[in-house]
């Protein structure tokens, strides 16, 4: 189907020609987002302990991937690996969701407001930038608890025995405030990583489409269009990944604590200036490393539980010309 007169499962057609996608359309999208985002970032749970600790523990400071790794498990066996797999597992199952039946939306109604397709293609990096952000900020407001938790529990392993109590604990000890505490940090990093995410995979597949054809890509099958799909999320999870890592450190190290008082943005502005340029970048080796595999397991993932679930195809103002 082409992009003009592709319409919704359970939709009808705009007077632009965009499909009006219906509330279980956005349903599915929610459910097939929520399952690719907790998939991948629970699978991913060793990778992220390690870069944590990179960033707040100043003994692992310029030390490699494996090195803390090995610290890691030497320490506190396996499972040290494994901390803070319950609220990864949860705030990005909710995270998730939220992004990507977010972006749809956002891409759908700005698409839709600019009249014409013609107009939404010319207006199209706006639409992926502001639609990115729009649906990332309103997810950052279910995923912000369950990563102050997460990141409680892997700098003090002995903080709680889990997501439940943790949470409670965090509650308990500073109120709604505490699990908050960290909202302007997450959206600090969160943003800059789904416009790495959203955008630069927009513009890896339209610069795909123009050296390869979109008549050739169709011809591909499903294992060539897979492979398209992987290769488009690493570029735009390594984006990602750089384009986020400083506010990442900074959030890694709030919640830990640090910081002193004052708003978010002082202990922002105050723990830059103690990391400096060295500890605002550690860690980001084992981060793209993760990120890469996240972006792309995402997009991949997210195709196939679409096709489960039923729902329609997203609005594309690819460029092809």
């Amino acid at each position: 189907m082409s992009k003009r007169t592709a319409s919704a499962s359970n939709g009808g057609q705009a007077s632009s020609g965009f499909p009006v996608f219906t509330g279980l359309d956005y349903a599915k999208f929610f459910a097939a987002g929520a399952l690719c985002c907790t998939v991948t970032h629970g699978m991913t749970t060793p990778i992220d302990v390690v870069k944590t600790r990179s960033q707040i523990d100043d003994v692992f400071k310029g030390k490699g991937m494996l090195t803390v790794g090995r610290s890691i498990v030497a320490k506190e066996g396996t499972k040290g690996l494994l901390t803070g797999f319950g609220p990864t597992a949860v705030g990005y199952l909710l995270q998730g969701g939220g992004k990507f039946a977010g972006y749809e939306y956002m891409k759908s109604a700005l698409a839709r407001r600019a009249g014409s397709y013609e107009n939404a293609v010319a207006q199209r990096q706006f639409i992926y930038l502001f639609g990115a952000a729009a649906a990332e900020t309103a997810a950052d407001v279910l995923l912000t608890p369950c990563e102050a938790v997460r990141i409680r529990l892997v700098s003090d392993p002995s903080y709680a025995k889990g997501m439940p109590s943790g949470f409670m604990r965090m509650l308990g000890e500073g109120g709604v405030r505490q699990l908050y505490a960290g909202f302007i940090p997450i959206v600090a990093k969160q943003v800059p990583y789904a416009l790495g995410q959203f955008v630069v995979n927009e513009q890896m597949h339209e610069v795909a489409k123009k050296q390869l054809g979109a008549e050739a890509i169709a011809n591909y099958g499903p294992l060539g269009n897979t492979a398209l799909t992987l290769g488009c999320g690493i570029v735009a999870g390594v984006a990602a990944a750089v384009l986020s890592h400083p506010a990442d450190t900074l959030l890694s190290r709030i919640n830990k604590g640090q910081g002193g008082k004052g708003s978010a943005t002082s202990k922002l502005i105050r723990l830059a200036k103690e990391a400096g340029p060295v500890g605002i970048w550690s860690g980001l080796g084992p981060r793209i490393v993760m990120t890469a595999f996240l972006v792309s397991g995402q997009f991949g993932l997210f195709g196939v539980f679409k096709s489960a679930f039923g729902a329609p195809p997203g609005i594309e103002i690819h460029r092809e010309d």
